[in-house]
C-alpha cells in the first residue's frame, strides 16, 4: 500500500485567531477525510490512493509560533504538502520557512499583496489578494448614486493587510472622480471610537471603509450603529463573517463586506466536488454551520489534490510547476496564478450586504442576489 501523505498547518487554536484557525483545521480535516473515503490521493494511480494525514500544531495566533510550528512541520515532520496558517500576518512570518526548504507554501489564509511581493518561488495563492477585496464598491456606488462624490476611511494602523485593502478602495475611487476627504488610522487596542465617530460624522462622506482587525471591526461597526451615523454605504471588512451578525445582531442590518465566496456562487466546477456536497461534509465533520475559514482551507486540499495528480509527484519542483500551468475550477471559483510569484489572478471578491437578517450578494453583477440598499437603513 502506498506511504501515507503527510499535510501539515500552522493552526491558531488559541489566541486572537482561534475561531478562525480552527475552521480553517476542521476544513483542511473534511477534505482529507473525503479524500480518503473515496480511496486516497492518487498520487501514482498504478499503485492505488495514499491516505492523507493531517499533522497540525497550535501557533497561538502569533508570529514567532507560525514560524516555528512551520519549521517543525517541514524539518521533525517532513510534510509532504504544507498549508500556510490563517491570517495574514501569520502567513506572512510563516512563508520564508518554506521558501528557505524549498517547500510549496499553499497560501489558503493569508490575503496580503505582500506575501507576493518578496521574490518568493514557492508560495501558492488561493485567496484573491487584499488589494482587490473592494475594488466593486465604488462601481456598485456610483450605480446606486451617481452624485456620490466623497469616500472615508478608518482603518488600523498596525500589520498591512489595512492598508493595502484601503490603499486598493482608494485608488478606484480616485480614478472615479471621488474625493478621499477623511483618512484615519487607530491603534488596534483602540475600544472607544468616538473621537474617530465625531470626524467621520463632521465629514459627512458618501462612503465609509472600515478596516483593521476582526475585533477590531466588530467594536467599531457597534459603536457607529449606535451612533446612527449614516453614510450612503458603511463597508467594513468583517461584515461576511457569521461572528458579525452575532455579535451586532439586527444592527448587522445594512452593513457591506467582501467576501472571497458565499454558498450562493454557482461556478462550473470542472474539478472536485460541487459546492453542496462541500457544505454537506463540513458540517457533517465539524458539526457547525461552515464559514469562510472552513472553505478556503477545503479548496486549498482540493487544490494541492489537483496540482498532484497532474504531475504525478510530491516533490516540489513538479507541484510548484504544476500549480504555474493549470487553470481550473473548483466549487470555490477559478484557479489560476501568476506563475512567476504565485499570485491569484483567477477569480475575485464578491460584496454582501446583510438585508433583514440575511447575506445577500449585491455586486458583481452576474452574481448578483439583490440590489444594494442605499442609502443605508436609518440614515439621519
Amino acid at each position: 500500500m502506498p506511504r501515507e501523505v503527510r499535510v501539515g498547518i500552522s493552526a491558531s487554536l488559541s489566541g486572537q485567531f482561534e475561531t478562525q484557525g480552527r475552521q480553517a483545521l476542521a476544513g483542511l480535516q473534511a477534505w482529507a477525510g473525503d479524500v480518503n473515503r473515496s480511496g486516497g490521493l492518487k498520487v501514482y494511480p498504478a499503485q492505488g490512493g495514499s491516505p492523507v494525514k493531517v499533522v497540525h500544531y497550535d501557533d497561538s495566533s502569533k508570529a514567532d509560533s507560525a514560524r516555528q510550528a512551520t519549521e517543525r512541520l517541514l524539518a521533525v515532520d517532513q510534510v509532504d504538502v504544507l498549508m500556510g496558517p490563517y491570517s495574514s500576518v501569520l502567513a506572512s512570518a510563516a512563508a520564508p520557512v518554506a521558501e528557505a526548504h524549498q517547500s510549496v507554501f499553499w497560501n489558503q489564509g493569508g490575503a496580503s499583496d505582500g506575501i507576493y511581493q518578496q521574490g518568493y518561488r514557492w508560495v501558492v495563492g488561493i485567496l484573491t489578494p487584499a488589494s482587490e477585496y473592494l475594488v466593486g464598491l465604488v462601481p456598485m456606488v456610483r450605480q446606486a448614486n451617481p452624485r456620490a462624490r466623497t469616500l472615508a476611511i478608518l482603518r488600523s494602523a498596525s500589520g498591512a493587510f489595512p492598508r493595502v485593502v484601503s490603499a486598493g478602495v482608494a485608488n478606484v475611487a480616485r480614478n472615479a472622480g471621488l474625493d478621499v476627504c477623511l483618512l484615519r488610522e487607530y491603534d488596534p487596542a483602540t475600544v472607544d471610537f468616538s473621537q474617530d465617530l465625531d470626524a467621520l460624522a463632521q465629514a459627512d462622506a458618501d462612503v465609509l471603509v472600515a478596516v483593521g482587525r476582526i475585533r477590531n471591526d466588530l467594536q467599531f461597526a457597534r459603536q457607529l450603529a449606535q451612533r446612527r451615523l449614516r453614510p450612503g454605504v458603511a463597508a467594513v471588512v468583517a461584515t461576511p463573517i457569521q461572528q458579525f451578525r452575532d455579535a451586532l445582531g439586527a444592527a448587522a442590518e445594512g452593513f457591506v463586506g467582501p467576501s472571497q465566496w458565499e454558498p450562493s456562487d454557482t461556478y462550473a466546477v470542472d474539478y472536485g466536488p460541487s459546492a453542496q456536497d462541500v457544505m454537506r461534509s463540513l458540517e457533517n465533520h465539524s458539526g457547525l454551520a461552515p464559514d469562510y475559514p472552513m472553505v478556503q482551507a477545503y479548496a486549498a486540499g482540493l487544490v494541492a489534490q489537483r496540482c498532484v495528480e497532474a504531475s504525478g509527484s510530491l516533490e516540489p519542483d513538479a507541484l510548484r510547476e504544476a500549480a504555474g500551468n493549470l487553470d481550473f475550477s473548483t466549487f470555490y471559483g477559478r484557479f489560476k496564478i501568476q506563475a512567476d510569484t504565485g499570485r491569484q489572478i483567477g477569480r475575485s471578491v464578491a460584496l454582501v450586504q446583510w438585508q433583514q437578517g440575511r447575506k445577500v450578494v449585491v455586486w458583481p453583477p452576474e452574481q448578483r442576489q439583490g440590489q444594494l440598499v442605499y442609502p443605508w437603513p436609518g440614515r439621519c
